[in-house]
């Protein structure tokens, strides 16, 4: 009978200790971190958490470079080309439309871009996101109308599907980053 609760209690902590395993590593397999010394080396210029670059890239173009939108957005960062020639101006970089689908030219546009709606939204990253992918004059609109609060809680009110869900996923898929990747939390704050 001892052996037996012996046994069970063995397989449990064993398929436990698998559980643990397993799941952090398919959870890093669904959230993959490529480009990753360009993501951090970049976002960290930019004052901005590279999980979070991640958690943009992957609901923006799921890490593919070449992605093009229908509205022609490109590149990893998904910058639309009027955008990225503003911040490469607005960074004194010569803007190359050609280069937008080379990772770390589309990252250093699209970081700076992100981290300046940022500064721009007073450091809250929810109508800087909202902005990233709705542009900030509609969400400056939204938020002086008060159609729109700029907060989590009411992401609801964003007149926009498109908008709306994305500010949900890369939330979302930078939690996870973040509880995927603890050692990278603190090492770039």
């Amino acid at each position: 009978m001892i052996l037996r609760i012996r046994r069970r209690w063995f397989w449990s902590l064993l398929l436990l200790a698998g559980l643990f395993w397993f799941l952090p590593t398919l959870g890093r397999f669904l959230y993959p971190l490529p480009y990753s010394q360009i993501i951090f080396s970049v976002a960290r210029q930019s004052r901005l958490d590279p999980l979070l670059v991640a958690a943009v890239i992957r609901v923006e173009s799921k890490f593919y470079p070449w992605a093009k939108s229908e509205r022609g957005a490109l590149g990893l960062m998904q910058l639309m080309p009027e955008t990225a020639r503003w911040v490469a101006e607005m960074q004194g970089l010569k803007y190359e439309g050609e280069k937008l689908m080379e990772p770390e030219y589309n990252l250093k546009l699209g970081c700076w871009y992100l981290a300046h709606l940022r500064d721009e939204f007073g450091g809250d990253l929810v109508p800087a996101l909202a902005a990233y992918n709705g542009g900030r004059g509609r969400i400056r609109t939204w938020l002086n109308e008060g159609i729109w609060d700029g907060s989590l809680d009411t992401l609801d009110r964003i007149p926009y599907a498109e908008t709306r869900e994305f500010v949900k996923r890369v939330i979302y898929d930078y939690r996870i980053y973040r509880l995927l990747y603890p050692h990278l939390n603190e090492y770039f704050r």
